[in-house]
Formats: structure tokens, sequence, C-alpha cells
């Protein structure tokens, strides 16, 4: 029988992943503890990871490891208690503002229509309301939001939702975006429709995306590489480079290679949850 095509990363807190090309995400012994039933609970545990320059790079671990922490913290709305976020042009101190990051929730403004949503955070930034509106219509197409523009989000599907929210986001033409479990309340169909979108625009763009997902198969899909932690505090576990050839489409999931993986990393992820935190 074939052996699958993926590459087991050594993972060793000492030795720090070697790539071969720049990073664009370089994350150093970074811990975390938060405040839980009035005394600090360790959420993050000494977690060393890269991203290159272009790289899709997705996270996958138990519920409460700290997954969306560690996002917040590289994206600058907290701040690690130990270890260091170097993101190559972007300074330590200017994080805020200068990385692209989509939450779970897609937060629009229900008294926003779809274009005014896309336009917040450019006006945010100070570009002039027409200007920011001719910039987000060169893209409604390409996000799949044309004739839509001045729908309000209550009309809207979940997946158009989801269009317009990571339309604000790249609006922002940010080089790293950080994806916190963007199609986690999707239906299937409108998943794997929206994980063939995705996929389209990231080879398009070359942006370098970091995305947190429960989903094995949408890490194997879209991802570069795949960063498995640990039940809480969150270590990583293993760093697994995916090798299964681009471009991919959902049949890649059919394939003898695909299952393979999928199958060593449920193993990777069969751990006891402990009781406590339930933040992601």
């Amino acid at each position: 029988m074939p052996q699958p095509k993926f590459t087991i990363v050594d993972y060793r807190i000492d030795t720090p992943v070697m790539v071969n090309s720049q990073p664009k995400v370089h994350l150093t012994a970074i811990s975390k503890a938060l405040p839980i039933n009035g005394k600090p609970e360790p959420v993050l545990s000494s977690i060393d990871l890269v991203a290159n320059i272009g790289e899709f790079v997705s996270i996958i671990g138990p519920s409460g490891c700290g997954k969306s922490t560690l996002l917040n913290i590289i994206a600058g709305l907290d701040e690690a208690d130990e270890g260091t976020v170097d993101l190559g042009e972007i300074s330590p101190n200017d994080r805020l503002g200068n990385v692209g990051y989509m939450q779970q929730k897609d937060l629009l403004l229900p008294w926003r229509t779809v274009l005014d949503n896309a336009i917040l955070g450019l006006e945010l930034l100070g570009i002039h309301r027409k200007e920011a509106q001719k910039k987000a219509g060169t893209l409604i197409e390409t996000f799949g939001l044309n004739g839509f523009e001045d729908q309000y989000p209550f009309r809207l599907s979940g997946g158009m939702r989801q269009r317009a929210a990571f339309l604000r986001t790249m609006l922002l033409d940010q080089e790293l975006v950080l994806l916190d479990e963007p199609f986690g309340a999707l239906d299937a169909l409108t998943r794997a429709q929206m994980q063939r979108w995705l996929l389209k625009l990231w080879e398009s763009w070359g942006k370098t995306i970091l995305l947190i997902t429960h989903d094995v198969d949408e890490a194997i899909l879209l991802s570069d590489r795949i960063y498995v932690l640990t039940a809480r505090p969150g270590r990583v576990k293993a760093a697994i480079k995916v090798d299964i050839l681009r471009p991919r489409d959902l049949r890649a999931a059919t394939h003898a290679d695909f299952a393979g993986l999928r199958s060593h990393l449920m193993d990777l992820l069969q751990e006891e949850p402990k009781v406590g935190y339930a933040g992601s």
C-alpha cells in the first residue's frame, strides 16, 4: 500500500520549525494566562509557529485550547505574557490595524447595506466615503456580491454574509489575514462552496492566511501546513506539511493521501477535554 504524501515535522520547543522562505509570521515561545474564576489560568504555553509569505496555514485543536486567543495576540488585540511576535515589516507595536482579521461572527452592522458594511474599515482609516465605495465596487463581483450592494444583512444568506465580511477584511489590503472559523456556522453545502471560493481567492491574491478551524477536512483542503494544538493550555503537538498537490478541489477528499492525513490528524486530536475555560 503506498504511503500517504504528507510530511510529519518533528516538533520540539527548543528546535524551531525550519523554513525555506521568508516568514511573514514567526511566533516564539508565546504563553498567555487569562483570569478564570478569579485566578490566572494558563491558556497558551510556549507556542512556536511560522507562516511564510503567501502561505496558507491552519491551526486545529480541541475547544478551549487558546486558538482564538493566539489570533488575538497576532492581531494586536491582546498581548502575550511571554514570548515574541515577529510579523516581518510590521512593528510589534503596530500590529493593531495592520493585520486583516475576520472573526467567527460576520459582525455586519444591521443598519448598513452590504456596500456600506464593506467600506466600514476604510472609513475608519479616514478614506473618503465615495473613494471607499469606488474601491469596494471593483471587488463586488469577485466576492460574489454583484446585485446585493444595497441589501441589508437580514436579507442575506449565511454564505453571502460571510462574503460581505470577508470583503470588508480584504479591502484593507493587508498582506496577513487571520480567519477565525469563518465558515463554522454554515451548512455543509454552503461551507463547501465557500471553501472553493476562498481557495480561488487566495490563489489569485497571494496573501498569507492563518485559519482556525475545527474541520479537519477543511484544514487539509486549504492548507500548506497544519499546526495541531493540545488541550488547554495549548501547546504545539505537531506541525504537518500538506504535500497534496495544488490546485485542489473538493474531489481531493476522495484520494487515499487525503484520507491518510485525515486519519493521522484525528489521531493527534484524540485527547480528553479539560473542564474550565470554554473559549477557542
